[in-house]
């Protein structure tokens, strides 16, 4: 028999062997195509732009969201034969704005740089702790040479 057990938002059901033993009447539920909380990814069956999906990264909020829209709105509905030839503005306008935000909007090169730097960081720790594995290695070799007692030339009578 299973129990079911309320611990504030959480709602806690343990099951028995018997409960898992029984097939699920559980009942599918059709998709509702016209649902708006549901995924559907950046371009919605209608021909929109979707500014709730994950992939945008959050571009679509914050200082510069709205000239973001602008110039992904100007490139996804542009019917110019190289696309989004017209869009230059708003990209312009776009990219000033993630200038003026440089901690919310970091620069490729500036990403590039900072994972050099960690990078070089990194392997000259690594550079380091095998540099000194290496010489305590050694030493401890050295050690074992000369504490070793010499026995080649030595006769026992």
């Amino acid at each position: 028999m299973s129990s079911v057990r309320e611990e504030g938002k959480d709602r806690i059901i343990f099951v028995t062997k018997e409960d898992h033993a029984t097939p699920s009447s559980a009942e599918l539920v059709e998709e509702d195509p016209n649902d708006p909380y549901e995924e559907r990814g950046l371009i919605l069956p209608s021909g929109e732009i979707n500014w709730n999906c994950p992939c945008l990264g959050g571009m679509a909020s914050g200082p510069c969201g709205t000239d973001f829209k602008d110039a992904f709105s100007c490139f996804h509905y542009s019917k110019e034969e190289v696309k989004g030839s017209e869009c230059l503005e708003q990209f312009r306008a776009m990219q000033e704005c993630m200038q003026q935000y440089p901690e919310l909007y970091p620069q490729e090169d500036e990403k590039v740089q900072e994972q050099s730097l960690e990078t070089k960081q990194t392997s000259q720790d690594s550079a380091s702790a095998e540099t000194s594995g290496a010489n305590s290695t050694s030493a401890t070799k050295q050690d074992s040479e000369t504490t070793q007692p010499n026995t080649e030339g030595s006769v026992e009578s």
